[in-house]
Parts: C-alpha cells; sequence; structure tokens
C-alpha cells in the first residue's frame, strides 16, 4: 500500500542513483509511487504516465537534493504533485471523467464486498476530493501540505476532505446502510 514497509535501503540506493544508477531508484519505488498516483488519478494509464513523470522529476532533481526529508517523502511528494497536475490538466481541458467500468480495473477475488463497495465509492468521487481524501486519511499529509501541493489553502483542503467524507458516507449508505467505517 506504498507503505514503508516497502521502501528499501535509501541511502544505497541514493549512492547508486547519483552515479547513474536509477534503475534500481525506479525498480524500489516503482511500485508505490504508482500505488499513490493510482490512487488520485482514475485510470491506469495515467498513474503509469505520472510515474514516469515522477521519475523523470526525481532523476532531474536528485543532484540538488539535500536530504532535509527522507527519500521516501521526497519522491511522495513529487509524485503527489505530479498527480494532481494531470487531475488539474484534465479538469482545465474539461476531459470528462471515465465511465465506471472504464474506470475500475479488475477487482482481485479476494476483496471483501466492504472493500469492493468502499472502492467503487471511491471511484465515483471527483478526483480532486479522492486526491485530498487519499492524502490526507491514508499517506498522512497535512491540509496545509495538501493546501501546498494543489495550490490552494488549507481551508480548501479541510472542506474538500469533509465533502469527501460526507459522499462517502451517502454512497455506502446507498449500498447497504453500513457507512460507519468512514470517520466524520
Amino acid at each position: 500500500m506504498g507503505s514503508m514497509a516497502e521502501v528499501p535501503d535509501n541511502e544505497i540506493l541514493l549512492r547508486r542513483a547519483r552515479k547513474g544508477d536509477f534503475e534500481s531508484l525506479f525498480r524500489a519505488y516503482e511500485r508505490p509511487v504508482f500505488h499513490l498516483v493510482r490512487r488520485i488519478l482514475s485510470r491506469t494509464e495515467d498513474a503509469e504516465e505520472a510515474v514516469q513523470e515522477t521519475f523523470l522529476e526525481v532523476f532531474r532533481s536528485l543532484p540538488s537534493y539535500r536530504g532535509d526529508a527522507p527519500l521516501w517523502s521526497w519522491i511522495r511528494s513529487v509524485a503527489a504533485s505530479k498527480a494532481l497536475m494531470r487531475v488539474r490538466r484534465q479538469k482545465n481541458r474539461g476531459e470528462e471523467e471515465p465511465l465506471e467500468e472504464e474506470r475500475a480495473p479488475g477487482v482481485p477475488a479476494h476483496f471483501s464486498p466492504e472493500r469492493l463497495d468502499l472502492e467503487r465509492a471511491l471511484e465515483r468521487l471527483s478526483p480532486v476530493s479522492k486526491a485530498v481524501l487519499w492524502l490526507h486519511d491514508v499517506e498522512g499529509y497535512t491540509h496545509e501540505e495538501i493546501g501546498g501541493l494543489m495550490d490552494r489553502t488549507p481551508s480548501f483542503s479541510k472542506s474538500q476532505l469533509a465533502r469527501a467524507h460526507e459522499r462517502l458516507r451517502t454512497l455506502l449508505a446507498e449500498g447497504d446502510g453500513e457507512a460507519a467505517c468512514i470517520r466524520p
């Protein structure tokens, strides 16, 4: 799930990448980055492109990386920024959201019915609401950080999160009356 458990020894990777071994860094972080951007972007193709953009930016900026923040935090921030830029571009171009059948990739058979309901409900949120919800509730970003990533205020992030929680409660209640898993 993009957790720290998936993240390898940063010092070794950083040393290798600075010597030109970008593939090791890419392989080490590709999955958690994809997982993050896929949760923000609805289409797999968009997420794959955002992963590429993320690593291009990381490799370009690697010489200026000072280590003030942990490597994964820095890469995660670049990935979130790239995904949010795609959301903004799509919104500005007036691209329609894909149909639900297009957006929901094959769901693993081991998912519980509750998990399936939650996945479907998440896909019905607006891209901005889904991004704020994921960044805050799952990735642990603060409202200040999310506002900064989106070129908005922390209040914007807070209101989007409240709307996303309310929309999820409504969508889950429509499904089976179980909305308790969404905190207010």
